[in-house]
């Protein structure tokens, strides 16, 4: 298998993995977790459910799951037998290992009521699966494109500075988002009103779903700082890297859009299926902006001095 092979099937393996994602949110969102009662692998005690919206919205989700598990195993078989890079096999198999804890997770929810906290963690896991195949997507394609030359050899070098916050922000990124997830999974995406203000006040009375909600709103906001002094010394501090410079452009690009799609969810809590659509396009975003900060962070050791 050569390398543009590779690369397909690293493409595909993403595309399923985009569509997992997506269907674990919609999971999520339409409150269909039990459409297949407390069952797994079975639905209803059949492997063909009866046709509701809930049990077909759930056992869609678990066959696009079980695909991406098998294309996660394909790659790691593919890249340990014909590709000797090991960042690539890195990737391959920690795309496989969240993909199948995500999958036991999503199990163990489905089987016994876990708590919001859990049930949080399972996207969480789910993200790194997706950053995972993101990861194995772009890599190949730039080894592709370099025709399979190290070429960071000879790239021009990243600052201390640039290294540590690309690290620090990804690394803040994820508990930004398992904090999203936990607001949605405690039932707190209502807890503030209208958009920036939190019903009305800067900082609103601190208790149950509007504690949780404003704390996610505060966490966002310094996210965006945070992306955004990324990419000023992504695209300021490398200028002979024009591939650094487009993901710190990406990324700040796909936070300020996570933090409009996130004023779009407080607008919508009156509408249910713009509700869902915009909830849809808001994990979409932040799966994205993860993606790329992990990419980053691992481009940034690459080319450290």
């Amino acid at each position: 298998m050569n390398t543009k092979q590779l690369k397909w099937l690293s493409y595909l393996t993403f595309f399923v993995m985009f569509f997992a994602t997506f269907g674990g949110t919609v999971v999520s969102r339409t409150g269909s977790g039990l459409g297949c009662g407390q069952e797994f692998p079975l639905c209803h005690g059949k492997f063909i459910p009866a046709h509701t919206v809930e049990s077909l919205i759930e056992y869609s989700h678990r066959l696009v799951s079980g695909l991406a598990g098998l294309l996660a195993l394909a790659v790691v078989i593919a890249f340990w037998l014909y590709n000797k890079r090991r960042d690539l096999r890195a990737y391959s198999v920690m795309t496989l290992i969240f993909v199948l804890v995500q999958a036991v997770m999503g199990a163990l929810t489905v089987i016994y009521d876990q708590s919001s906290a859990v049930k949080a963690l399972h996207f969480g896991f789910s993200l790194i699966a997706f950053a995972s195949a993101l990861m194995l997507a772009l890599g190949i394609r730039r080894v592709h494109k370099s025709k399979g030359e190290l070429d960071f050899i000879r790239m021009p070098r990243v600052s201390p500075t640039f290294r540590n916050m690309t690290w620090m922000t990804t690394g803040y990124c994820y508990i930004v988002v398992y904090i999203g997830a936990y607001v949605s999974h405690s039932n707190s995406s209502g807890g503030c009103s209208g958009w920036p203000l939190c019903n009305g006040e800067w900082i609103p009375e601190l208790s149950g779903g509007v504690g949780i909600a404003f704390i996610h709103r505060l966490a966002a906001l310094l996210l965006f700082i945070m992306v955004a002094t990324l990419a000023h010394l992504a695209y300021h501090g490398n200028r002979g890297n024009r591939e650094l410079q487009m993901l710190g452009i990406s990324a700040v690009t796909l936070c300020l859009m996570q933090v409009l799609s996130g004023a779009g969810l407080i607008y919508a809590l009156g509408n249910a299926e713009l509700y869902i659509f915009a909830a849809l396009l808001h994990n979409l975003l932040v799966s994205s902006l993860f993606g790329v900060l992990c990419y980053l962070s691992v481009r940034v050791w690459q080319l450290r001095k």
